[in-house]
């Protein structure tokens, strides 16, 4: 570690000149007790081991691969009390007011009416679903599972990437990557005072049958995906380990007299409560893409009558619009009358010209992405691309403004990083998970991802990222 030097950036291990990062001495001094050849060997013991335990995803772009695992790297990213105590407010508040918004423009949309957000925007948006409108959801949640990607600037400023609140993933990778650095650095986890993340299946399904119908006294929780090709397939089987419930398909479900069953060698059990894990174009062929073939034809009226509860609640889509997350601020200061704990990266919307003009003549200099994509697809990063790629990218700007916003290029914090050339810098961002019910609870850490490749800004999986323990210190930890 005595040669690690993270630059200009902002360091989750040691912290800046002006924000020294106290709280990781102990970690640090015992890392810097352990040799170069040393960590090498520990990294592929987990290798093998994440191998051997299937710990894997699945890259579409890739034809040839099927399954691989996700790189992780040994050393954590550290976060104090204090730290974490900002990050969970702030995505509590953010969680109940995409909540409070939801209920909104699907009941009275006075935030329409009142023009905070242009009415075209929402419903022009293809992840709308009238449907919805005018359905009361128990305790008016709808995003009952989310993730918020966070990043640190070089200033050591957290603020909000992009929200996640259709089928977020990753978290079978936070609770994982725990266990694997208990088995393989326990002498680096001794004592350090570090927030358990082995409860997150308990809350899931706390949350799941907190929904549920009423009236019901004992509702049956299952699983719903889309299958073994998904890319989070791995998590599915999970997630429905941590919370005791069946892993279903589709075609393991019916719909009789608008109520759900599951498919059982005895016969037809009641289905009360479905944590979802495909979009809605594909959950009910009846009501949405008639082709598909992954859904529950007729779910939908089964859940209009309230004899079924889904999370997250059909067409929270819209709430997870990149064009849309450019108003949470606004949407905050609505509902909640409160500033925005986490401010937003700066942000501006094509669809509007002086946006547009402003993105066009700054093309070189800022991040473009599509407002509908994830996992890193279609980004262009203005800096760091080729003068073929600015082109293209500006002949889709001006085909198509509505479907892309602009950023700024954040100088993403680093974390020291096991490479083959030694201990380097690599860029991390965070996704903490909230599980809202009647109340939110964020899961102490979350997904930090790192952008192993050199000088990448991109940390999705799908992209050539890995991942890192994220430890969440108890107070007055060290």
């Amino acid at each position: 570690m005595s040669s690690y030097n993270p630059g200009l950036y902002f360091d989750e291990l040691f912290g800046s000149m002006d924000l020294p990062a106290e709280h990781t001495a102990l970690i640090r001094q015992r890392l810097s007790g352990l040799d170069f050849d040393e960590l090498r060997r520990r990294a592929q013991d987990v290798e093998r081991e994440l191998y051997n335990l299937g710990i894997t995803f699945i890259v579409y772009s890739e034809k040839d691969a099927v399954d691989r695992i996700l790189p992780f790297d040994i050393i954590p990213r550290v976060i104090s009390a204090k730290e974490w105590t900002h990050l969970e407010a702030g995505v509590t508040q953010r969680v109940t007011a995409l909540n409070l918004f939801l209920h909104d423009i699907y009941h009275d949309q006075k935030i329409l009416k009142d023009g905070i957000i242009p009415r075209d925007l929402v419903e022009g948006n293809h992840n709308f679903r009238p449907q919805m409108i005018g359905l009361d959801v128990p305790f008016n949640t709808y995003i009952h599972i989310m993730g918020t990607d966070l990043v640190r600037d070089r200033f050591g400023t957290f603020r909000v990437l992009e929200d996640n609140g259709r089928v977020p993933s990753g978290v079978s990778y936070v609770v994982e990557n725990r266990h694997m650095m208990q088995r393989v650095f326990p002498d680096l986890v001794q004592d350090i005072g570090i927030r358990p993340v082995d409860n997150y299946g308990h809350k899931l399904l706390d949350a799941m049958m907190e929904i549920a119908p009423t009236g019901v006294d004992d509702p049956q929780v299952v699983l719903l995906s889309p299958g073994t090709y998904n890319s989070a397939y791995f998590e599915h089987i999970f997630l429905a380990r941590e919370m005791g419930v069946p892993l279903v398909e589709g075609r393991d479900l019916v719909v009789e007299n608008d109520r759900v069953y599951m498919k059982t060698t005895n016969g037809l059990a009641p289905v009360h409560s479905i944590y979802r894990r495909l979009d809605d174009a594909f959950l009910d062929p009846r009501a949405f893409n008639p082709d598909s073939l992954l859904g529950v034809p007729g779910i939908l009226d089964a859940y209009r009558k309230g004899n079924v509860a889904l999370a997250n609640a059909i067409g929270t889509g819209v709430a997870d619009d990149k064009a849309v997350y450019c108003y949470v601020p606004r949407m905050i200061k609505y509902y909640l009358d409160q500033e925005a704990i986490i401010p937003n990266v700066d942000t501006r919307i094509c669809r509007e010209p002086d946006a547009l003009q402003y993105t066009l003549d700054h093309l070189a200099e800022l991040v473009v992405k599509p407002v509908g994509e994830a996992g890193g697809y279609g980004i262009t990063i203005g800096p760091r691309a080729s003068k073929a790629e600015l082109d293209d990218c500006r002949a889709k700007l001006l085909a198509d403004p509505s479907n892309y916003i602009s950023q700024p290029v954040v100088d993403l914090s680093v974390c020291p990083t096991v490479t083959d050339d030694g201990i380097e810098p690599r860029h991390v961002d965070l996704r903490p998970f909230a599980i809202t019910g009647k109340n939110t609870w964020v899961l102490p850490g979350g997904l930090s991802r790192v952008a192993l490749k050199k000088g990448t800004l991109i940390v999705n999986s799908s992209q050539g990222g890995g991942s890192k323990d994220t430890w969440v210190l108890e107070g007055g930890a060290a």
